[in-house]
């Protein structure tokens, strides 16, 4: 029979209202009162419903995480973010929808209209490229929806989690130049995303620390997917002096990079150096194992919806938090031959 909320009021003496402000964690209970009906619910393995919990509020304790299905293939890395998300509302008994939006061909604002129409939402994760979409954050705005942003393109104005992109990029190129690599392609994301633009500038950073001229021959557009990589390495090394490192601005395309080197017969890394971006289980799946720069994109996750959570109660800083990168050196890159 499944254990109701007045079931864990009886056992703990306390009133229904009561364990509903314990599961909304309102500050106003005792920490003694507290402990005790959480301990009641977990012995008694209780599971609250909306309803139960809204006793004391008018809260749903149910937060949307949107996504691009269309401009955001990566599917690893939105996994990661989406399982970071579900860490935060396991954790505080919230519910949790992934729902896709199509920035091209689709009207998103009309979807996210029907999506707090549908469904009494209490706030929203928005990813990559969703959260560089100023529109989409303004109707949120509008129909008075927190929201929280992972990697914002706008980070002056946001609430969220976020990397120096920027930065990192620039230190994996770093690693290319200290090798020795002079002649070092990238292969960008897509065109009107954040990540693409900070590290392609993170990229530019490292050959001007170096003294080695920006040459835009080496640099090639991608889509962040397997297919575009393997395409934009082909057209690399097809220049009439080919680079001897490539990187990737995501592990998905640099992957397709040593699928086209293979190809072309070139053994990575002893004729051609690869590097990542995002550290996704695929990095690791790769022979050899790729260089790459970790991305904590599940804890990127959980942290902005904690972010988000203490905005629903009230509290918290509203500012961005900005978590490190780690360079993740593997078997893909070596000096030149």
């Amino acid at each position: 029979m499944r254990v109701r909320l007045e079931d864990v009021a009886r056992a703990t003496g306390v009133s229904p209202k009561t364990v509903s402000r314990v599961l909304n964690e309102e500050p106003s209970v005792k920490d003694s009162t507290r402990k005790k009906v959480l301990a009641a619910m977990e012995q008694m393995n209780y599971r609250p419903s909306p309803a139960a919990r809204g006793l004391a509020g008018s809260r749903s304790f149910l937060i949307a995480m949107l996504y691009d299905n269309n401009e955001n293939p990566a599917s690893t890395y939105l996994a990661e973010i989406q399982d970071g998300v579900l860490d935060a509302c396991d954790a505080h008994r919230y519910s949790m929808m992934v729902s896709p939006l199509r920035l091209r061909g689709h009207d998103p604002i009309r979807r996210i209209d029907a999506l707090v129409a549908d469904h009494h939402i209490d706030g929203v994760i928005m990813t990559p490229p969703l959260t560089d979409h100023a529109p989409l954050l303004r109707r949120l705005q509008e129909h008075g929806v927190p929201y929280a942003c992972i990697s914002p393109l706008h980070r002056d104005e946001a609430i969220g989690v976020c990397m120096d992109e920027q930065q990192a990029a620039k230190a994996v190129v770093q690693h290319l130049v200290e090798l020795g690599h002079k002649r070092i392609g990238h292969i960008v994301g897509i065109a009107n995303h954040g990540a693409s633009r900070w590290r392609l500038q993170g990229y530019k950073d490292a050959l001007a620390a170096a003294g080695l001229a920006f040459d835009p021959k080496l640099v090639v557009q991608g889509e962040f997917t397997f297919g575009s990589g393997v395409m934009a390495a082909r057209g690399l090394f097809e220049l009439a002096k080919r680079p001897t490192a490539i990187f990737a601005a995501n592990d998905d395309m640099a992957a397709g990079v040593m699928w086209a080197a293979n190809e072309r017969g070139l053994k990575v890394p002893r004729d051609l150096s690869v590097c990542g971006f995002d550290d996704t289980p695929l990095a690791t799946q790769l022979w050899p194992p790729l260089t790459t720069v970790r991305q904590p994109s599940r804890e990127m996750g959980k942290l902005a919806t904690l972010q988000l959570m203490d905005k629903l109660r009230g509290r918290g800083t509203g500012l961005l938090l900005q978590v490190p990168y780690t360079l993740q050196l593997r078997e893909s890159t070596a000096k030149p031959a």
